[in-house]
């Protein structure tokens, strides 16, 4: 498990193919700038937008460059992850990269647990997680059934559903649906809910794929274009809510609860929490840190949130949205993050320092939930 130092190797993957390539660049910078040293080795590996792996080898200086996202490394050598596990000398299974470029012929590097900086399609959606599966390889985050179910917003809300969990009504559509089941589902939406409704591809992150529907006639554009982005569309009931989070982590000892972090508001200043507002605004939402809401409803907040935790299979770590509807009091789940944002001022790692866990510790126990379920 351990090199010739007697630490654990960290494979760092960042990149992507998905829409949120440039978000994954600034999360893998915070995790490569704040691991531990003095436990772990990290080595980078990067994912281009055509789905190519490089090995990136970016240097440990870059820990005190102060760089806000890390080097594409377009230039540097490919590799492609061996499709069966290497044990260490200690019997641990490794991730071997061997590498396809001949002027390192023969150059195999290996990785003791790999931690998965990578949002969106490709990356948080299961698929990645059974490419580690397959080769026995130790990862951070949800497995790949928790995965799939966190990517998708139409599975997270039927079995959040089932597990007694409120959630926003909505209605589903498809890509490959008639005009006039698109105009039937038009005059069932406008009967059910009224306008504004929000539509939504059902498996991006980041609030791509995500457009503010007001009135009838710009429903069905709306939801063409919602189609570029996936083949099945969620249609929700606009309600005048309060966004809430919280972040989840997993406890070692399987035998007790997630630990989950006090929670935040968020108040975006656009006229809903855009991919711009996210991202590129830095006024796109103001945060209060905790919540203003009642203690006693925070304690059941935080149980409904243990039961989201568990009722989506999810592991290791996750953030979970929940929308309170100003006028009746409600709770609604929105949806989940399993692989949230990870920058130094994003709202996972935040909550989680606010809450008792910084956020080197935070990566350590992280690395550790990987490497015991990848035991088991």
């Amino acid at each position: 498990m351990a090199n010739m130092e007697g630490k654990t190797v960290v494979g760092i993957l960042y990149g992507g193919r998905s829409s949120e390539h440039e978000v994954s660049l600034r999360s893998a910078a915070s995790v490569f700038n704040r691991l531990d040293r003095t436990r772990f080795i990290p080595k980078t590996i990067y994912i281009d937008k055509e789905g190519t792996f490089h090995w990136a080898d970016v240097p440990e200086t870059f820990a005190q460059s102060g760089e806000s996202s890390l080097p594409r490394a377009m230039m540097a050598p490919e590799v492609v992850l061996l499709p069966r596990p290497h044990k260490s000398r200690e019997g641990r299974s490794q991730a071997v990269f061997t590498f396809i470029d001949p002027a390192h012929a023969g150059r195999l590097e290996a990785v003791d647990v790999v931690i998965p900086m990578l949002h969106g399609k490709n990356c948080e959606d299961g698929t990645l997680q059974g490419l580690f599966e397959s080769a026995e390889i130790a990862y951070t985050g949800s497995g790949v059934l928790g995965s799939a179910i966190g990517m998708d917003k139409e599975i997270t809300k039927r079995l959040a559903q089932e597990a007694g969990i409120p959630i926003v009504p909505y209605r589903t559509a498809r890509s490959w649906d008639s005009m006039s089941k698109r105009e039937l589902l038009l005059n069932e939406i406008e009967k059910a809910f009224g306008f504004p409704v929000f539509v939504k591809a059902a498996r991006e992150g980041s609030s791509v794929g995500v457009f503010k529907v007001k009135s009838r006639g710009d429903f069905l554009p709306k939801l063409e274009e919602a189609f570029r982005y996936d083949s099945k569309v969620l249609i929700e009931k606009a309600i005048p809510a309060r966004e809430i989070e919280f972040s989840v982590l997993q406890n070692v000892d399987r035998s007790k609860a997630p630990r989950v972090s006090i929670p935040a508001e968020i108040i975006p200043t656009h006229e809903f929490y855009t991919y711009d507002a996210k991202y590129n605004d830095e006024n796109g939402a103001i945060f209060k840190i905790p919540a203003e809401i009642p203690e006693t409803l925070t304690r059941d907040l935080t149980r409904m949130v243990e039961t989201i935790f568990a009722a989506l299979e999810l592991e290791g770590y996750a953030r979970v949205d929940l929308f309170l509807d100003r006028e009746n009091g409600a709770f609604y789940l929105n949806e989940v993050n399993t692989l949230p944002g990870f920058t130094s001022i994003s709202m996972f790692p935040k909550l989680l320092e606010l809450s008792g866990v910084p956020y080197t510790e935070l990566l350590t126990k992280l690395i550790e939930l990987a490497l015991l379920r990848n035991q088991k």
